[in-house]
């Protein structure tokens, strides 16, 4: 297993190491990947957001500041590609729904629901489904996806950032290129307005 740093993966990259790109994309794929689907709606989007990033990311390299770190530049490029994607489908403005939910972005992630309260956190996770897990896993993972893609896209990104790859405050201010203070008060506001729409999909449950 390669030990090294992302920011020395990358830095082996640049002085010609090519194996080395693998090793981030590996590294990074599933991650990365859940998060473009979470954030487009769209898997193929997904897929060919990820292609694209790591094509910047290559064309990129030479041009990354060595102290800074890896991944908040990956996450900037991968969503700032994101946005031009969907602004070239702004058309297709609801989820396919029929789509399969929750597995198809390898690995990943969390406990799923078992009872009791569901914590945001919880439903930002992409479960990897299993048939024991039944229909309703799978009902509550179409609901989040709902939610989340009827928010802006500036309230999408923070969320999926913040709950679900776990970034710091410092470190989404970095990934949005934005302050401190906004970083803070768009996440609380997205929250509240994911919170209200959560209400208003189960209400009749």
């Amino acid at each position: 297993m390669d030990q090294r740093t992302d920011e020395q993966v990358l830095e082996s990259y640049r002085r010609g190491e090519a194996a080395a790109l693998e090793v981030l994309i590996r590294r990074h794929h599933d991650d990365l990947l859940r998060f473009l689907y979470r954030l487009t709606g769209s898997r193929t989007l997904a897929e060919d957001v990820f292609q694209e990033t790591f094509l910047q990311i290559h064309l990129s390299a030479g041009t990354f500041d060595v102290t800074r770190r890896f991944k908040p530049w990956l996450f900037t490029i991968a969503a700032n590609k994101a946005r031009d994607m969907l602004r070239k489908n702004a058309r297709r403005r609801t989820l396919d729904l029929d789509a399969p939910v929750g597995g198809g972005a390898s690995g990943g992630g969390g406990g799923g629901s078992g009872g009791g309260e569901v914590t945001f956190i919880d439903l930002m996770e992409i479960d990897g489904l299993t048939p024991a897990e039944g229909v309703l896993d799978a009902e509550r993972d179409a609901k989040v996806q709902q939610v989340v893609s009827e928010l802006p896209l500036l309230m999408r990104e923070i969320l999926l950032l913040a709950y679900f790859q776990r970034m710091s405050y410092s470190q989404i201010a970095e990934a949005l290129d934005i302050p401190l203070g906004t970083v803070k008060s768009r996440l609380h506001s997205a929250v509240a307005a994911f919170a209200k729409k959560w209400q208003g999909v189960n209400k009749d449950e």
